[in-house]
């Protein structure tokens, strides 16, 4: 039997797992199918099947991922996922690791808005440092609407109500179907360039996604965004979000409370305006009371009971002012700064001395301290310098036989050659 190298099953299972997991065509797989065998586990992963007509694939969601499904995924369901493909290395099976599933057909809808929502906030179209404020008093409401439905009758009755001094223009305007999108571009386009209205409603009533998507079209979001009148969304009913409610100014949870935002309630207004009327009063009133108070102390003052007690005062002060201006005559304080200036004429001659006579000490010691270290001193002693080309000698070796050489002496300097010359001799 020939020597043969065998694999072990786990060997060959890590081999082939190691190659689905470096082919880039399986770390990012789109999948469209129908779920069969789905289990949901306690853990929160999601098992299932996914299928077509001629071929299934085993599929797993972890928790992690699983917790962001908005919908309840069943058997039967046709779905499309997002995931990437890799081997089980237990039972050997490959399958698909889930990261994304949305319905097929109303799933496509909601994986264009949550493209388009992540695009537009990237490009900042929802920062709130984009956002302007709404006008608290508004003199004039432009309600971008069907002027057919419910929405536009809920407004105006609203703001009739709350706030009968604003006036209102309706732009009848498509909020569903196929033309919506260029008919709210269009009439958030005209109401910029008319400038009538403060504040702009635009929105609509409730219905499906299909029925509310005009409001998650990319024209409209840039629409909203390049406004100068700052809108407020009101579109669908509470629970309902669209890319329009993130661009706008502000946003109401349904038309009748974009309206209800939009203005000041004259109920609130006038028991507002009732209360500062009565805080008035009550400041008056206290006023009135401080002031006379006031004037009552005025009254018994000392000066309306006894008024020559202000002349004492007077007096008094006056005197205290006569004795400062004695203390500050002229001629008294020349006299004190002559004998001031006199004690400073001494103070400085009398420095001048000390410091004079310091300094001659001073230099008497340095001469004697130069004197001693003076060369020409040490050399009357009979000492001398030798130098070769005006530099000192200070070994044999600095100089060669016949070499000239200058003799320094104390009265002068001598010329001289090398004729020999020893070394380590004293």
């Amino acid at each position: 039997m020939e020597d043969k190298n065998y694999l072990s099953v786990t060997a060959l299972t890590k081999y082939i797992k190691y190659k689905f997991d470096n082919d880039t065509h399986l770390k990012n797989v789109f999948l469209k199918g129908e779920i069969s065998n789905f289990k949901h586990h306690s853990r929160g992963h999601f098992y299932f099947t996914l299928k077509d007509d001629k071929a299934q694939i085993s599929a797993i969601m972890f928790a992690s991922n699983s917790s962001k499904i908005k919908f309840t995924p069943s058997d039967g369901m046709s779905v499309i996922v997002e995931g990437y493909i890799s081997v089980f290395e237990s039972s050997g099976n490959y399958q698909i690791y889930v990261k994304k599933m949305n319905e097929d057909g109303l799933g496509n809808l909601h994986l264009a808005y949550e493209q388009l929502k992540k695009k537009l906030a990237t490009e900042g179209l929802f920062e709130e440092s984009h956002k302007v404020a709404i006008p608290r008093f508004p003199k004039s409401i432009a309600v971008l609407t069907s002027p057919t439905g419910a929405a536009v009758r809920d407004v105006i009755n609203i703001v009739n109500r709350r706030y009968p001094l604003a006036s209102i223009i309706v732009y009848p305007t498509l909020v569903q179907g196929e033309f919506a999108k260029d008919s709210i571009v269009k009439q958030l386009e005209k109401v910029n360039k008319q400038k009538l209205v403060d504040v702009i409603i635009l929105g609509r009533g409730g219905g499906s996604i299909e029925d509310l998507w005009p409001f998650n079209e990319e024209d409209v979001a840039y629409a909203i965004y390049n406004s100068k009148i700052p809108i407020i969304s009101s579109v669908g009913h509470e629970t309902d979000f669209t890319i329009s409610d993130f661009v706008a100014d502000l946003r109401a949870p349904t038309p009748s409370g974009g309206a209800e935002i939009s203005v000041p309630n004259q109920m609130e207004l006038f028991s507002y305006l009732e209360r500062l009327n009565n805080q008035n009063r009550i400041s008056l009133n206290q006023l009135l009371k401080i002031k006379i108070q006031s004037l009552k102390r005025v009254e018994d003052s000392f000066v309306f009971r006894d008024p020559l007690r202000v002349t004492e005062n007077k007096s008094r002060r006056l005197d205290y002012a006569i004795e400062k201006l004695e203390l500050l005559n002229p001629i008294n304080r020349l006299q004190q700064s002559k004998i001031d200036l006199d004690k400073t004429i001494k103070s400085l001659h009398d420095y001048y001395e000390r410091f004079l006579t310091k300094k001659q000490n001073d230099y008497i010691l340095s001469i004697n301290k130069l004197e001693l270290l003076n060369p020409l001193s040490i050399m009357k002693k009979g000492y001398s310098v030798v130098k070769k080309d005006n530099i000192v000698i200070k070994s044999v070796d600095e100089v060669n036989i016949k070499d000239n050489f200058d003799i320094l002496v104390s009265d002068g300097v001598i010329n001289a050659l090398v004729i020999n010359k020893r070394k380590g001799e004293k």
